[in-house]
């Protein structure tokens, strides 16, 4: 690992972090030892190949993590992979909550970087679920408000999946109505749900 290959930004980030700082830096010298790129997006460490994100160091308050962009499609012999929800389609965590526990695993972790870098070489790409099924209270919107269908549909699949995810989760159709109300004008305004 060259220094010159270490970004300032996830310096500063290390030098600020207090919960997972010794597991953060076990995990940054793993990654850099994989010849990537260290570069600081969404807030996170993150590891490019060739411009291509590779794997995103992160962490919550029961644990830290690697993050694999692409990780549905590694083979993950040892039964590693978490998804972090039902909605994540492409992504794959491993998750650590002590820095023993990287240092035990750090030749496994080097095989899974290295096959996500193989993966992005052979231009592999994660087959995404688009269907979007629209729920009845904002479909009932778009019928009384054909702009607003307009305007849902030249937003991103990301975004209008992450509306149509958050209207449906409601359990009554009344909330449900409420929530389509509450965002009209921000898909009016071409904004996703949390723009």
């Amino acid at each position: 690992m060259t220094n010159s290959r270490m970004n300032p930004k996830v310096d500063e980030y290390l030098s600020k972090s207090k919960k997972w700082k010794e597991e953060y830096e076990k995990l940054r010298n793993i990654v850099l030892d994989c010849e990537l790129t260290e570069e600081f997006k969404w807030m996170h460490p993150c590891y490019t190949f060739e411009n291509k994100n590779i794997v995103l160091i992160h962490g919550f308050k029961e644990y830290c993590a690697f993050l694999f962009h692409k990780g549905a499609l590694l083979k993950d012999p040892n039964g590693i992979l978490i998804q972090q929800t039902e909605n994540v389609q492409a992504a794959r965590q491993i998750r650590f909550t002590n820095v023993q526990e990287i240092v035990e695993m750090e030749p496994i972790l080097k095989a899974y970087i290295n096959e996500a870098i193989e993966i992005e070489k052979a231009g592999m790409k994660v087959n995404m679920n688009t269907d979007i099924i629209i729920p009845e209270e904002l479909q009932i919107k778009f019928d009384e408000i054909p702009e607003l269908k307009t305007a849902f549909e030249a937003l991103t699949p990301g975004r209008q999946r992450a509306y149509v995810f958050y209207f449906s989760g409601a359990k009554q159709a009344k909330t449900r109505a409420s929530r389509v109300e509450k965002y009209i004008q921000q898909i009016l305004d071409g904004k996703g749900l949390n723009d």
